[in-house]
């Protein structure tokens, strides 16, 4: 791995060429007046969310619903 640092205006044109550099591996820093600004990074996919995944492997006690007044009071205080 490499370490790359381009000035905008070579980034811009040489676009394609960074962005095959950057999937093989390479680090991509865009700098501008010298300094860098911005780094070039490979995209990354995210997993699709599937409803009903977990079905059957969590159990939700049937008193959930039902908080205990210690509890209460202790995000509340004795106040209600």
């Amino acid at each position: 791995m490499s370490i790359i640092q381009v000035n905008m205006h070579e980034a811009k044109s040489q676009l394609s060429y960074l962005s095959e550099r950057v999937l093989a591996g390479d680090r991509v820093v865009i700098a501008k007046s010298g300094k860098p600004c911005v780094d070039l990074l490979p995209h990354q996919t995210t997993t699709t969310r599937q409803a009903g995944r977990l079905k059957g492997k969590i159990v939700i006690p049937d008193d959930f619903d039902n908080t205990s007044q210690d509890i209460i009071d202790g995000f509340y205080g004795s106040q209600l």
